[in-house]
């Protein structure tokens, strides 16, 4: 009985992600491992061409490596680090990441983990800003960075190591300047000039922690950002980075309210980018007055929670009080009625009700549309094989009792088919020239080509300086430029679609093909992700960040940034025409190369019988068999689509808690759920 007590006095301390987290994980694994084991199925028996393979083996690899990315936003000394040790590494029995007064994070960090590296700690030196390459690019040059292991076990050493990412280096103005780091124009963002002339910048320009803390094994990652002035300086922070997290959590003080720096990234970088974003006013046992009532206490937290909203306007209902200090310490000491009074349960179960069913329902749609075209592409392939194997076992049949001149004439008949059905060859010949030619002229559209030449026009456009009174209309410019390249792609599609919907009824009513055309690609997501860059980056081309921004550094980056996120929309464009091209070729190919075999076997077939009799009732046989064998792949198949599909919509999000469980962490959202097809079990 004590133990009972103690596993749950356990359970309730800790963070509400983690069985919701767990449950997502194992529910991906299931739906990773079901969907390799149909892709068996019908790959064992010749029913997936490379391409449908190809599209079901990114779709496992998707599942397998699906991430939830939180970003914690704050200006400095705002308790954020404080707040991430809270929620998530309260298990490692102290605190994780630097949070005491004085220890600072001075760089973005990044907390994740893969199990193909060993658990290291990476950070990049303060004077790669110096050089062209991106942040990208360093990532894949990890020998510049400097690494330090870190043991899993030693939570003491891991702390210690983590330490790093508050270290600092004093440099000359100049370097300063040199590195981005200080502005002429706007002196009071500049760090404070100490007695020897110099100036104190982060040592280190951003980190990567691979841990595997059982939070991040589950596929979180938690980007933890610094204050405003490192935010701006690094382009592929705010416009990379922080855009593709799931959700930030801006961090305040309570004891210092929105003050003018943590407006300026909530406008800059948080408020109406699309993110889900958790406003915490952290600290508000800050605001404990002793000679307040409780009451008179709670009334003030809600008037700052209030006052909160108002200012960023949000609802209230995105505004938390937190105290992370509260919060880690009562986990620690496994005090529930210290976390209870902390109020982080309520942000953890927000976190919980928000981020996993939104996660939940982008992978379900994807896995349910996936096997659905999985299994219209073996189906059409499996019913081509069945009806070549009729139609044999009809030829078959009627030789029963037949003498050898009626096989003759069998074979007569044969390779009158055959030669009928390579007419169909030069048919398809045409159809293929015809076909790349409209194909070509679609990725043109997509092509880099095109990519460089918009931007090349916008580099001449602005000249040396990308940040002038000009810059705004010439961005606007280039953007609906890449947005009617986007259309024009769009339309050849829809072309292609045309002809090769009016040539596979040709084919199949001339030839007795089964080939089905799946819908084209649509191309509407590209065109709202160029208009969320669009809105993202053109807010750096007001006339107020024109004099911020307009530093040669930044000004390279920004460039570089905006190319490579222009470049991998083009391309993700691109490939989705490309890919369903690629299986309608594919189709028609695999459909002319199983006919033209049936052909032939039917061929060989009557040879053998012309040359024994006793080959007929075998070979008959033969085929029955290979066509019961069918029958019962198909339905196996089915069955196993039905249940990875039925997996798929039920979901993970809380299938292995209780009700009592559910409730708790949910909070009501169970009915969300269902209206969203997304049912409990």
């Amino acid at each position: 009985m004590p133990q009972t007590h103690a596993a749950e006095r356990q359970l309730a301390m800790q963070p509400f992600l983690v069985p919701g987290l767990d449950a997502l994980a194992d529910w991906r694994l299931a739906l990773e491992n079901e969907l390799a084991s149909l892709e068996r199925t019908l790959s064992g028996s010749d029913l997936l061409d490379p391409a449908a393979a190809a599209a079901s083996q990114a779709l496992r690899q998707r599942l397998a490596s699906d991430k939830l990315v939180i970003a914690f936003v704050a200006e400095f000394s705002r308790g954020k680090s404080e707040l991430i040790n809270a929620i998530f590494f309260a298990d490692a029995g102290r605190r994780v990441l630097p949070a005491t007064p004085g220890r600072t994070t001075m760089c973005p960090v990044e907390l994740s983990w893969d199990e193909q590296e060993l658990p290291t700690l990476d950070l990049l030196p303060i004077d790669t800003r110096r050089e062209a390459a991106s942040l990208a690019d360093w990532r894949a040059q990890r020998e510049r960075w400097k690494r330090l292991s870190l043991d899993p076990s030693d939570t003491q050493g891991l702390a210690r190591s983590l330490n790093e990412v508050t270290a600092t280096r004093l440099v000359s103005v100049d370097d300063a300047r040199a590195l981005g780091l200080w502005s002429d124009t706007n002196l009071a963002d500049n760090p404070p000039v100490q007695p020897d002339g110099r100036v104190e910048v982060p040592a280190w320009r951003h980190a990567i922690i691979n841990y595997p803390h059982p939070l991040l094994q589950r596929g979180l990652v938690v980007v933890d950002t610094p204050g405003l002035n490192a935010i701006g300086a690094e382009p592929e922070l705010t416009l990379g980075l922080l855009p593709s997290a799931h959700a930030a959590l801006f961090v305040l003080g309570a004891d210092t309210g929105v003050t003018r720096s943590d407006l300026d990234i909530w406008n800059d970088h948080l408020g109406g980018q699309g993110l889900a974003s958790f406003v915490v006013l952290n600290k508000v046992d800050t605001l404990a007055d002793p000679l307040a009532t409780p009451a008179e206490r709670e009334r003030a937290i809600e008037r700052q929670c209030s006052e909160t909203a108002t200012t960023l306007g949000i609802t209230r209902q995105r505004v938390f009080p937190v105290s992370a200090r509260q919060a880690l310490a009562a986990r620690l000491a496994g005090d529930e009625a210290g976390l209870a009074e902390s109020r982080l349960p309520a942000l953890e179960a927000a976190l919980n009700a928000d981020l996993l069913p939104q996660r939940q329902h982008v992978l379900a749609k994807a896995v349910i549309s996936g096997v659905q075209s999985l299994i219209e592409h073996a189906t059409r392939r499996l019913r081509d094989q069945r009806r070549a194997n009729a139609e044999q076992m009809l030829e078959l049949r009627s030789l029963r009792g037949k003498s050898g001149g009626r096989v003759a004439q069998m074979l007569v008949r044969v390779q009158a088919d055959t030669t009928e059905f390579e007419r169909c060859a030069s048919r398809l010949a045409a159809l293929r020239a015809v076909h790349m030619r409209m194909l070509r002229d679609a990725l043109h559209a997509l092509s880099s080509d095109r990519l460089r030449e918009a931007v090349a026009s916008l580099q001449a456009t602005l000249g040396a300086s990308w940040f002038n009174l000009r810059a705004r209309s010439a961005f606007e410019n280039l953007c609906n430029g890449l947005l009617d390249q986007v259309d024009k792609a769009a339309h050849q599609c829809a072309e292609i679609d045309q002809m090769l919907q009016a040539t596979f009824k040709q084919l199949n009513t001339e030839f007795g093909f089964t080939l089905a055309l799946t819908p084209a690609p649509d191309l509407a997501p590209f065109r709202e992700e160029l208009k969320l860059i669009e809105r993202g980056y053109g807010r750096y081309f007001s006339v107020t960040r024109a004099i911020r921004m307009n530093a040669p550094a930044f000004s390279e980056q920004f460039q570089r940034m905006l190319m490579s996120k222009l470049r991998v929309i083009f391309e993700n464009a691109s490939g989705e025409v490309e890919a369903w091209n690629q299986m309608a070729s594919q189709q028609i190919d695999g459909q002319f190369r199983d006919r033209r075999r049936g052909l032939k076997r039917r061929r060989e077939a009557l040879e053998r019988i012309q040359l024994a009799t006793g080959e007929l009732e075998q070979r008959l046989a033969e085929v029955e068999s290979q066509d019961a064998r069918l029958m019962e792949l198909l339905e196996a198949a089915h069955a196993r689509a039905h249940a990875l599909r039925r997996r798929a919509e039920r979901g993970p999000v809380l299938a292995e808690l209780s009700p009592d469980a559910i409730d708790t962490v949910t909070g009501g959202d169970a009915a969300l759920l269902h209206s969203d097809g997304l049912a409990l079990p």
